[in-house]
């Protein structure tokens, strides 16, 4: 009696349960088109978190077999730090940069005593990267390719209302603008460092003029020695000091002859904006967003949707394009096996962060956290050193 009663309840509820969760900003997978999906494995969020300066978004989809986007939001009373690092040649360095980037940066703004700046950035680049070629020399001889390992590396930092961008590769800070009729305009914060450009490549053949392969269009892409796109990176050994040449027997990485000098450089594009009332919130996102959402399109996204999920909600966009291009749904997408999904889309990180400007500038009271994307735990940062009066 009591299981044919419960067949009948379940039966009349389950079309009342597709419209509650039509209600439910956590079931959003049921605007994309195509998608009857409710779950992806590989995807990891932070629905909305604060921040001093208001609320952040955080999102990650895996397609690699090892993840090699490795990502970091750090919260402190009177600064935000935000960190996007896309690895490839494996996630090796990408990794050593979320472990050592920020602790650098702490601890250069400690010593110089002038808190956040472009200066302290800069070296906090420089610093990240001879620690990661220390970490190549003396692992080398028993993991040959660690030599080939890198990463692109995207920074924000918001420190007493100005807003640092530091960035190496083709990640992307984007920030949207209310302007007139309440329309959001986007404005890219950072320059893209690959060789697809023709800019980048009109730069590399001006630094190595003698050098006739120093791009080369290698089945439709152009590659700068024919092996790599990005032209600056963290790592990437082999393309930077000779002493680093990676073994012959490693197609992937065989240079047609070894380098003099370095093809790749780990010098960051820098830049600083005191943030104005029109700004409304900061897209830091791994190429893998950009390669399936434009600019405009993923601002426009953010300011016509709640908050809570907004990140998980551009990936999720951006993986139903990725289907389409290849004549799937998006369900069917979410069911590859990591490995496997890399042939559709790449690693995506997406990080967005809310300007409130009615908070106050400082002194806000938000708990000192470190967050790593796709890890569900969560530490105390060292923001604290920070404290105090800068010079």
């Amino acid at each position: 009696m009591f299981s044919w009663l419960t067949k009948i309840v379940m039966a009349c509820w389950r079309p009342v349960k597709q419209y509650a969760r039509m209600g439910d900003d956590n079931d959003d997978d049921l605007f994309l088109e195509g998608s009857s999906s409710l779950h992806d494995s590989l995807l990891w969020s932070k629905e909305l978190e604060k921040h001093t300066y208001g609320e952040f978004s955080f999102a990650v989809v895996q397609a690699n077999e090892v993840i090699e986007d490795h990502s970091q939001v750090e919260t402190g009373c009177d600064a935000t730090f935000v960190g996007v690092y896309d690895g490839h040649g494996g996630p090796d360095a990408s990794r050593f940069i979320c472990e050592h980037l920020f602790v650098n940066l702490m601890r250069i703004a400690r010593e110089k005593g002038t808190i956040i700046s472009e200066e302290t950035l800069r070296s906090a680049f420089a610093a990240t990267e001879e620690g990661f070629l220390t970490l190549v020399r003396r692992a080398c001889d028993i993991k040959p390719l660690i030599a080939a390992m890198g990463s692109c590396c995207l920074v924000g930092v918001i420190w007493r209302r100005t807003l640092y961008v530091a960035n190496l590769g083709d990640s992307r800070a984007v920030i949207g603008c209310l302007g007139r009729s309440n329309k959001i305009t986007a404005e890219q914060l950072t320059r893209d460092h690959n060789a697809s450009m023709e800019e980048v490549r009109q730069e590399l053949k001006s630094l190595h003029p003698d050098d006739s392969n120093i791009v080369i269009l290698k089945q439709g892409v152009w590659r700068i020695k024919g092996v790599i796109q990005v032209s600056r990176s963290i790592g990437d050994a082999y393309l930077k000091r000779p002493e680093f040449s990676v073994d012959p027997s490693f197609p992937r990485f065989r240079l047609s002859e070894p380098i003099r000098r370095p093809v790749l450089t780990s010098e960051p594009s820098i830049s600083s904006r005191a943030l104005q009332p029109n700004d409304r919130f900061v897209i830091f996102a791994s190429d893998g967003l950009w390669e399936q959402l434009t600019n405009q399109e993923a601002v426009e996204i953010v300011h016509k949707n709640p908050r809570p999920g907004i990140a998980r909600r551009l990936v999720k966009l951006a993986l139903n394009v990725a289907a389409r291009k290849r004549n799937m749904k998006y369900d069917e997408l979410t069911k590859v096996e990591k490995g496997n999904r890399r042939n559709y889309h790449d690693d995506i990180t997406v990080v967005v962060i809310f300007i409130d400007h009615e908070l106050p500038a400082e002194g806000t009271s938000v708990e000192e956290l470190s967050m790593r994307g796709f890890i569900d735990t969560v530490t105390p940062s060292q923001f604290s050193i920070l404290q105090g009066d800068p010079r």
